[in-house]
């Protein structure tokens, strides 16, 4: 536990501030009136704690102040409006002792440039290879005389050329490509490199691009680090895969006011129980 209590400003604190305000022309004042307007004032952390809701409930908001507020680390910038840094000065957090320098805060973006940059370093890689297959045939076929020092390196090739297969011959000049993964192993591989020990993680929907049976997996990773690795998750998620965590504490933040609630108890869960009870017959 290193987060162990965090503060927004509440209505009254945001009516101040509002009413100090000279100039009426901007159209939003984000990120104020957004968490307020559920009575979400207070949050009190577990070693797994979930904010979980719909789109556009508030819960990304919610990962970002926090993560400003405690100066974590992150890749890639959130939507910071003029009002940012006066809703953040008016938030309070109570820790144990220093947040890890290695906490961080990891969003959909992250994973999804983690992704592109995969694919990207392969395509040079498969560039590259397409070049040695032309320079293999090229130098096993040539007609080469070594005439002065200047040839050398030339030489170097034909005589690797003829002395290995075209597929040994490219093996030697080029890396492997990086193992080709789909989407959702490219991202669980995101979270498994990125989460160390003993730090404080902010999780923005893990689960996106993830199938079931990996949300599964990173669902049990992410419990096994909290209880064994020293690691704290403050998670924003709708994925029941991850809500069932086992000791998550739940902000149920589809209600107003915000309240705590088992996972079972979650609309969003019992959207699918009520499917899946539908159709039971089919499965036997």
């Amino acid at each position: 536990m290193y987060l162990t209590k965090f503060s927004f400003p509440d209505d009254g604190q945001e009516f101040d501030f509002l009413l100090g305000i000279q100039r009426t022309c901007y159209d939003s004042y984000y990120p104020f009136k957004i968490l307020s307007a559920l009575g979400f004032s207070r949050i009190d952390f577990e070693p797994i704690t979930i904010l979980y809701g719909g789109n556009g409930c508030g819960k990304t908001t919610a990962l970002n102040v926090i993560a400003d507020k405690l100066g974590i680390a992150r890749q890639t910038p959130c939507n910071r409006s003029n009002f940012f840094p006066d809703y953040v000065k008016r938030c309070t957090a109570e820790t144990q002792g220093r947040i890890p320098g290695e906490s961080r805060i990891i969003t959909s973006d992250d994973v999804f440039d983690f992704m592109l940059d995969l694919r990207a370093l392969n395509d040079g890689i498969d560039g590259k290879r397409e070049e040695l297959f032309e320079e293999y045939l090229d130098a096993k076929y040539a007609e080469f005389r070594f005439r002065s020092l200047e040839d050398y390196e030339r030489l170097k090739k034909v005589n690797l050329a003829r002395s290995r297969t075209q597929s040994k011959y490219v093996r030697k000049n080029v890396m492997d490509n990086v193992r080709e993964r789909s989407n959702g192993e490219s991202a669980f591989l995101y979270f498994t490199e990125k989460i160390r020990e003993n730090a404080l993680y902010l999780l923005d929907e893990p689960e996106n691009s993830l199938a079931p049976g990996r949300q599964q997996e990173l669902a049990q990773f992410l419990e096994d680090s909290a209880r064994f690795y020293g690691c704290q998750f403050v998670i924003s998620t709708h994925s029941p895969f991850v809500l069932s965590m086992r000791g998550a504490k739940i902000y149920d933040m589809d209600e107003t006011p915000v309240d705590v609630k088992r996972w079972t108890q979650l609309g969003n869960v019992k959207v699918y129980y009520d499917f899946f009870k539908k159709h039971q017959g089919e499965f036997l």
